[in-house]
């Protein structure tokens, strides 16, 4: 399929208009400009924001962010919404790793506090938070103690000590997705679950302190705690663990089978779902939310051994660092939103995409009302991160959705064909980025080069009216899974 299936109808937009193939229900429309275009059209992922446009009881249009890469049935960047009463919903639409999202503090110390000492305060954090794939977490958890993580979401860490009171209410939610119901989680994702609780994992995940670079709004950025420059922060970047995985995995395959026949209809049969007024769709949203509670749990138990890391190499008071917020990426939530004018209850599929609400959305209460939510944008350990924010243009363009990061521009396979251990390192140590790795790969996977340009990203979101920019972040400590 040639370049010509986009049709730009705006700046930074670009439709696939409804009969670019038999099936679509709705357009697609990806937020970029016509330098990200080429490697959109080289993974082919136009194709699953078609593949999107076709499932029953979708509405207005199949997203796709700015960041938008090949992922499993959705793209990863992808954003789509389907009646909360006769829609349906896709774990495709949320992925693997439940609630993978992004958790930002802020320190009172500016990088000439810890000049000279950000290699021990990382070697401190290595030590303290366990990284790489399958590793063990810090504590322990016996079956009681998962259900009532998985039922109470962050709460469970502060009420434990791994956290402040208000870091609930910075926190998307407050940490705790509705569980009413007891979920359905298999035996399977529970003792996979039950060793990982404050662990980073493996893949893209990671922990980075960040020095502040740019302000672009000061009155947003102090109320989010950031005040000058050189600012020392700290970026968390890690999800379910092997919980989220494994529930993910049962419902994918118990929803592929109960499709039965209608599945081999699908064009894409990574796209299985089910009817939100079904039984296996209620226990699946119920089992989705109790990994996401303990995604949020985790980061926050995580964001605990950062405070303590700190307070031992610099003697801050862990009090002293705040949290700004905690966002998910990978969910799926019931929100009010207006389609063509008419307001309808939803439920919202973001896949490698954040929630942005503007000014003036209640969802996490008064906290950030007058602001608009932080929208978290990460990019490649090299290169730079951004604090956003929810824009009041976005109110009708992509359910208040935005970018999640830099998004991949090379598979991990031609990453590992590309790029060199020692190379990365010694590219990173010349901007003065010190990196702990877990393993060789966790560096050549996740090499600088494997990434979209994050200022890019940044521009076109901020440029399409989905984020404004806050606050522009660099690495020079990295921690990677």
């Amino acid at each position: 399929m040639s370049g010509s299936v986009f049709r730009k109808i705006a700046d930074f937009e670009f439709e696939i208009p409804i009969d670019t193939e038999q099936g679509m229900l709705v357009p697609g429309l990806i937020f970029t400009d016509e330098s990200m275009l080429p490697s959109i059209e080289k993974d082919r992922s136009f194709q699953q924001v078609i593949n999107v446009a076709k499932l029953p009881g979708i509405v207005g249009k199949s997203l796709a962010m700015p960041d938008i890469h090949s992922g499993y049935g959705f793209p990863i960047g992808g954003v789509a919404a389907f009646d909360s009463d006769e829609g349906l919903i896709s774990p495709g639409g949320v992925g693997y790793d439940i609630n993978c999202g992004v958790s930002i503090l802020a320190t009172e110390l500016v990088f000439s506090d810890i000049r000279g000492k950000v290699k021990a305060i990382v070697d401190r954090i290595f030590d303290m938070v366990p990284s790489g794939l399958g590793h063990k977490g810090l504590i322990q958890l016996d079956k009681t103690q998962m259900d009532r993580i998985m039922s109470q979401g962050i709460q469970w860490a502060i009420e434990h000590g791994y956290g402040m009171p208000e870091d609930a209410s910075r926190t998307e939610s407050e940490g705790r997705m509705n569980t009413e119901a007891s979920p359905r989680v298999s035996n399977a994702a529970i003792q996979r679950g039950k060793n990982q609780l404050g662990s980073l994992g493996a893949g893209n995940h990671f922990l980075e302190i960040q020095r502040v670079d740019q302000i672009y709004d000061s009155g947003v950025a102090k109320k989010f705690g950031i005040v000058e420059e050189d600012q020392i922060c700290i970026m968390i970047h890690t999800g379910s663990r092997g919980f989220g995985h494994q529930v993910a995995t049962d419902y994918i395959k118990s929803i592929s089978l109960a499709m039965g026949n209608d599945l081999l209809r699908l064009h894409d049969r990574q796209l299985a779902f089910s009817h939100i007024k079904d039984r296996s769709a209620v226990d699946y949203l119920g089992a989705m939310n109790a990994a996401a509670n303990f995604a949020f749990c985790n980061r926050e138990v995580i964001a605990s051994m950062v405070r303590n890391a700190f307070h031992r190499e610099t003697g801050v008071s862990t009090d002293s660092i705040r949290l700004v917020y905690s966002i998910a990426h990978n969910i799926a939530k019931v929100e009010e939103h207006e389609v063509e004018g008419k307001r309808m209850k939803l439920i919202v599929h973001r896949k490698g995409a954040t929630r942005a609400m503007p000014p003036g959305r209640t969802e996490n209460g008064t906290e950030f009302s007058s602001t608009g939510h932080p929208v978290l944008v990460p990019g490649d350990m090299g290169t730079a991160s951004f604090i956003m924010v929810g824009d009041v243009r976005n109110a009708t363009k992509s359910f208040c959705s935005s970018s999640h990061g830099a998004g991949r521009m090379m598979s991990r396979k031609a990453s590992s064909e590309t790029f060199n251990e020692n190379t990365v390192k010694r590219s990173l140590e010349s901007k003065g980025i010190y990196l702990r790795a877990s393993t060789r790969n966790a560096v050549i996977e996740e090499a600088p080069g494997s990434y979209k340009n994050i200022d890019t990203v940044a521009g076109i979101t901020a440029g399409a009216g989905l984020a404004r920019k806050v606050v522009r972040l660099s690495p020079i400590g990295v921690v990677k899974g």
